[in-house]
């Protein structure tokens, strides 16, 4: 029989959003490339952030749409492929700190004779509840860290606590590429690439969009692009309570100020100058040597992000933007961050690879050991578990057409009510 390096990997993808999802199947084919033939089957994970079959074709990863799933159908469908013959060789969770940990205890409770090899990561900057998310986390066979800052910070925690710090690998964003900036003759183009949960508040994300207006009425000859994640309606990561769409309709908008959605990379094929608050689209840009610009104006703060790029030679303000500033990116930093500025991108993932080839052609895998367990997190973990309620020897549902239709109808209330009357009544109370 051959091993599981001599065939094509079968390989699964869970996320729970559409940049998830996005960073999941890239990163397996990378960490899986020198399997011939191997590829994702993807599943998304049904809640609040569900992506839509727009933004899914948006992220253009693949021309599959993946499966919707609860966590206990994707559970079921890795124990009955197990039992088939065709289990999972290598599972890729692209999801939030708690459902990794959650999924990790039902995959292990599933005690398959040869498991598949578990792999998880973060979807760009990591700048806030690092030991949290981390330690979630831990009990992958891989986590993989975007840059080298990043591995190194990831391997102190765990370390930090007495975990094995061992399943971290330093890699890369997998989704960094495109063509090295250009300029156009008689082209300027600023993208403002907008985030839907930083800044937060009403009066935080109108002053950047008077500002935007203020710099494209400054530079009647440039063009001003707001690009936007979403549609009103729809969410990604985190939900949007006051969407730039519905804030620029109080304003009178220049010509030369639009609103865009789309592929980003095809957005900064025609951009000269990226700014945001503290987007990965700042990482996208850099690694394709596109000028930059992390703004200040509403402080340098954790809870916007920006502070990751304190020394990067990047943070600045509108107003040296609307005097014609334009950054320069040290470049120490941008080597450590991974975003290929000594050319060695193409090489990120070859750790990554390695580690996984190894664990494929090795002996069976031992049992998960998370860090997190009923005896180092007694008063934590239950919660963590419980929120998710995993259960795979639950009997399995039979539904009728008309159960079917009354159960998407169902959810699809309830993701109305989350996404756009619950933000509606957190502002009246407010009031």
């Amino acid at each position: 029989m051959p091993s599981r390096t001599e065939r094509a990997a079968r390989v699964a993808v869970l996320a729970d959003s559409d940049t998830r999802w996005k960073w999941g199947v890239l990163t397996a084919r990378r960490i899986t490339a020198e399997n011939a033939g191997s590829d994702a089957r993807g599943f998304v994970l049904r809640g609040r952030a569900t992506p839509t079959p727009r933004q899914l074709a948006e992220t253009a990863v693949s021309d599959t749409a993946p499966r919707e799933v609860t966590g206990t159908e994707f559970l079921r469908e890795v124990r009955d492929a197990a039992a088939r013959g065709e289990g999972y060789d290598v599972i890729v969770l692209a999801l939030v700190g708690g459902t990794v940990r959650a999924l990790l205890h039902g995959l292990a409770e599933l005690a398959l004779d040869r498991r598949p090899v578990l792999v998880t990561g973060y979807v760009g900057v990591v700048y806030e509840k690092l030991a949290d998310g981390l330690l979630l986390r831990h009990g992958a066979d891989v986590v993989l860290a975007n840059s080298r800052h990043d591995a190194e910070r990831f391997r102190a925690v765990y370390e930090g606590v007495g975990a094995d710090p061992g399943a971290v690998v330093e890699a890369a964003l997998p989704f960094l590429g495109g063509a090295p900036y250009a300029p156009e003759p008689g082209r300027d183009t600023l993208v403002f690439a907008a985030q839907p949960s930083v800044p937060v508040t009403r009066a935080e994300r109108a002053y950047v969009l008077r500002r935007l207006v203020e710099h494209a009425r400054l530079h009647p000859d440039r063009e001003v692009l707001l690009k936007l994640r979403s549609r009103p309606g729809e969410h990604t990561t985190h939900l949007e309570e006051f969407p730039y769409q519905k804030l620029v309709r109080d304003l009178s908008v220049p010509p030369n100020l639009r609103l865009v959605y789309g592929h980003m990379g095809e957005v900064l094929d025609r951009t000269d100058l990226l700014v945001t608050v503290s987007s990965t689209a700042a990482l996208e840009a850099l690694h394709r040597r596109i000028p930059t610009a992390v703004l200040t104006d509403l402080g340098v703060r954790e809870a916007l992000g920006n502070h990751h790029f304190i020394g990067s030679g990047l943070l600045t303000s509108f107003d040296r933007l609307d005097g014609g500033a334009v950054p320069k990116p040290d470049e120490a930093w941008l080597a450590r961050q991974g975003v290929g500025a000594d050319g060695d991108y193409e090489k990120a993932f070859d750790a990554a690879r390695a580690r996984v080839a190894e664990l494929l052609d090795g002996p069976a895998l031992p049992p998960i050991a998370p860090y997190y367990t009923p005896e180092t997190a007694g008063g934590y973990l239950p919660g963590v578990l419980a929120r998710h309620r995993l259960d795979v020897t639950a009997p399995e549902p039979r539904e009728s057409g008309v159960r079917r239709i009354v159960r998407e109808a169902a959810r699809g209330a309830y993701r109305h009510g989350v996404q756009r009357v619950a933000p509606v009544i957190r502002r009246l109370g407010e009031l």
